[in-house]
């Protein structure tokens, strides 16, 4: 009887600090990474094993077919303002990341603008028109698909280009599936996913003891305080 008393407290304890625990990892992870997939949804699959890392990491990460991008935008938004602007990241390769950048051109309409936003090889859309955020783009020149962007009129972000033209192991079809762009990636999102501690707000200084006056002595009169009616 005993010994089943202390499982129950031993699992009650165990379950407290699990309960405890899940409100430090939230806070630690915010945000959500929508990654999109390329043409036919099957040739970009890469994005499937970059979600697994990042879920298995802690960010909260899911998969969409390209076509899916102006839904995704406004679902994006409202989750976003539910869990008080939380950060938002997304990730596409070939069509799909020509989707994520007119994704994050209707976020930014919407007034919630993407952080991040990283694309493999964009075929189409080379220009990044109204928005916000902070774009990384993995291409080659020279393979016959990816793109250089460009800002165009009212891009308001950053854009940096990394042609891996000289990986000659990379080309348009397994430019998402590599394993140190992966890490990569995965250490950016972090840097706009992970919310800070708020550091604790200094002390008060304590007030300055005021002296206590002195008792008068027959005979004596007490010295007036400085700045004090004489």
């Amino acid at each position: 009887m005993k010994s089943g008393l202390r499982f129950a407290q031993a699992l009650l304890a165990a379950l407290v600090i699990f309960c405890a625990a899940q409100p430090a990892l939230a806070q630690q992870n915010r945000g959500h990474v929508y990654l999109l997939r390329g043409l036919a949804n099957v040739f970009s699959l890469g994005m499937d094993d970059l979600a697994a890392k990042m879920n298995a990491r802690g960010i909260p990460a899911t998969v969409h077919e390209y076509g899916q991008w102006q839904q995704l935008a406004d679902a994006a938004a409202a989750e976003s303002r539910a869990a008080g602007n939380a950060p938002i990241v997304i990730v596409g390769h070939s069509l799909g990341a020509d989707a994520a950048i007119e994704m994050a051109e209707r976020l930014t309409a919407l007034g919630v603008p993407p952080k991040l936003v990283v694309t493999f090889d964009p075929v189409g859309v080379t220009q990044v028109g109204p928005s916000l955020g902070y774009f990384v783009n993995y291409y080659q020149s020279n393979n016959g698909y990816g793109k250089r962007l460009t800002a165009a009129r009212g891009f308001r972000g950053n854009i940096v280009n990394r042609n891996l033209d000289a990986i000659g192991s990379i080309d348009h079809f397994n430019i998402e599936k590599s394993p140190r762009l992966h890490d990569e990636v995965i250490t950016q999102v972090r840097s706009f996913t992970n919310k800070p501690k708020p550091k604790p707000k200094p002390a008060a200084p304590a007030a300055p003891a005021v002296p206590s006056a002195t008792p008068s002595v027959p005979g004596t009169q007490a010295a007036a305080r400085p700045g004090a009616p004489g």
